[in-house]
């Protein structure tokens, strides 16, 4: 499971920085950027390489339209966002100095709950995420991670 978190997280990433690399002026950031993706894809290649070991009982090669929406990436890119939200919100909990502090991250803890519920649910309901058919999860993660290095 943590295979496919890391590479949908890693592509989703790719894919942003890619998306918005050609709008950073400032050098010194566009070289950081541009070594920010190399690296990604080195690590996306890396990665791939251990989705052959991985347990399936069937394959099923169906190929998308080269000119799909990005809906799901938008969507799975919400969804790792509110997810690493809620881990540095329970995170941020148990080191607070104050009651009122830790009202405040809790709430706003039990808020990216929810809508991490509901991005959950949008992308489950639209087979974007098929989070409980682990091969088709694992071919979404190397078809958006092709699509991530083909950018």
């Amino acid at each position: 499971m943590k295979l496919h978190e890391l590479t949908a997280s890693t592509a989703n990433n790719l894919i942003a920085l890619k998306m918005h690399v050609h709008d950073v002026t400032d050098p010194q950031l566009h070289a950081l950027y541009e070594e920010m993706i190399r690296g990604l894809e080195t690590n996306l290649k890396e990665l791939l390489q251990f989705y052959s070991m991985a347990p399936t009982e069937t394959r099923n090669n169906k190929s998308k339209s080269e000119h799909e929406d990005m809906t799901a990436f938008y969507a799975g890119h919400l969804l790792g966002m509110t997810k690493a939200a809620i881990q540095s919100y329970a995170a941020a909990i148990t080191e607070t100095a104050t009651p009122q502090l830790r009202d405040t991250f809790t709430k706003h803890l039990n808020n990216a709950i929810k809508l991490h519920a509901k991005i959950f649910n949008f992308m489950l309901d639209r087979g974007f995420y098929p989070a409980y058919d682990l091969h088709k999860m694992l071919e979404n993660d190397k078809m958006t991670a092709q699509k991530a290095l083909e950018l």
